[in-house]
């Protein structure tokens, strides 16, 4: 499995690339028809594959203590997660057992899941533990009652969910540490965009857009076009250099930190990525919801650097860094995504040509047309 270059490697490749004008590019073109990006058919397919695939659902770190939970639909399915009292993250189908209602909304904490319809009372373990008016159900089988569960496993800061049998693990196998236990999540978010969900997280996956798209948020402090590229597994890392990384010529290379200099965006196959920016880290997960609309889910947490809780101090330094991501460049990436999702309809292009500069897309793809075939 190959390996992701170290800090240093990082700043000493950068430097060369800021010496030389130029970044790091594949050999490779690719064409990926528009109709992926349309067919009701190709969205099934890539549903069934989420749903086949341990898919980044949340950060341990939104699951904090026993009882903490997540309900949310992924892959179009309604989904309850849950950190037992053995610390332990598990997995159900949200679905009361009785007529099929949701037994939890959103997320918080707590000591039992009741479905608001009548009551049936679930445990964190998703056994059925109490049914009112029992004597009308007088030959159910409670212990074969309990929440229908899922795979849940936790990796690295990170809780995966396999809904089917897996047709690959290469992805959550391949996964570095990027995400911590003193990390502390500070905001959920959710928003949905009229753009198919390959759209949104192609945004993440190249820096040849900076200068034009981002010409006066993320430009003025980066460059254009300038990016490490990395995969590991079918995932990547794109490292996109802020101007003051020259500072650290002078520096010597022992003492060099590159905290706060890049910002490194950790794509997680097929549907998340973590963005480790200067004072905050953001981790996305995009949902689809149909050929041409889908949703973010938004989880802000502090960066490393320390085992207590955020001081006020730092928790407004995170935010401000989190609105100056949200208010500039995410935006401005939502707004393209959407007007190409728009464009589709013009019937301008058969198929999107992405090149030498776009290979983490080329790498996101390519897997995905590898891995559609083996969905049942």
């Amino acid at each position: 499995m190959p390996q992701l270059l170290s800090d240093d490697e990082v700043i000493e490749r950068i430097f060369h690339h800021i010496d030389n004008k130029s970044t790091d590019s594949g050999d490779q073109v690719w064409r990926e028809p528009v109709e992926s990006y349309l067919s009701e058919e190709r969205f099934q397919a890539e549903i069934e594959l989420l749903r086949q695939l341990p898919v980044p659902f949340c950060p341990s770190a939104a699951l904090p203590k026993a009882g903490s939970y997540v309900a949310r639909t992924a892959a179009l399915t309604p989904l309850l997660v849950v950190r037992g009292d053995d610390g332990v993250v598990r997995a159900f189908r949200n679905a009361c057992r009785h007529r099929g209602m949701p037994v939890a909304e959103g997320s918080g904490c707590a000591r039992a899941f009741n479905c608001p319809y009548h009551a049936w009372s679930y445990g964190l373990d998703g056994q059925l533990k109490f049914i009112p008016g029992a004597d009308g159900f007088p030959d159910l089988d409670k212990a074969g009652h309990g929440l229908v569960p899922v795979k849940a496993e936790e990796k690295h800061g990170v809780v995966f969910i396999t809904q089917d049998e897996a047709v690959s693990t290469a992805a959550m196998d391949a996964m570095p540490q990027f995400l911590y236990p003193e990390q502390q999540l500070f905001d959920t978010v959710e928003i949905s965009d009229e753009a198919n969900w390959k759209l949104l997280c192609e945004t993440s996956m190249e820096g040849y857009h900076i200068k034009a798209l981002h010409n006066r948020t993320f430009f003025p402090y980066g460059f254009d076009n300038l990016n490490i590229v990395e995969t590991y597994g079918p995932n990547s890392r794109i490292t996109f250099p802020f101007r003051r990384i020259e500072k650290l010529r002078t520096v010597p290379p022992a003492e060099r930190r590159i905290d706060g200099m890049v910002t490194y965006a950790y794509q997680l196959f097929p549907n998340a990525h973590v963005s480790v920016l200067s004072n905050h880290s953001l981790f996305i997960v995009v949902e689809p919801i149909s050929p041409s609309e889908s949703k973010w889910i938004f989880y802000r947490l502090s960066n490393r650097g320390g085992n207590g809780k955020l001081s006020a101090e730092q928790l407004d330094e995170a935010k401000r860094d989190a609105r100056f991501v949200k208010d500039t460049g995410l935006d401005e990436d939502r707004h393209a995504a959407r007007a190409i999702q728009a464009g589709l309809q013009s019937r301008a292009n058969s198929d999107f040509t992405f090149g030498r500069y776009e290979t983490a897309i080329i790498h996101f793809h390519s897997n995905l047309q590898a891995l559609l075939p083996k969905v049942a």
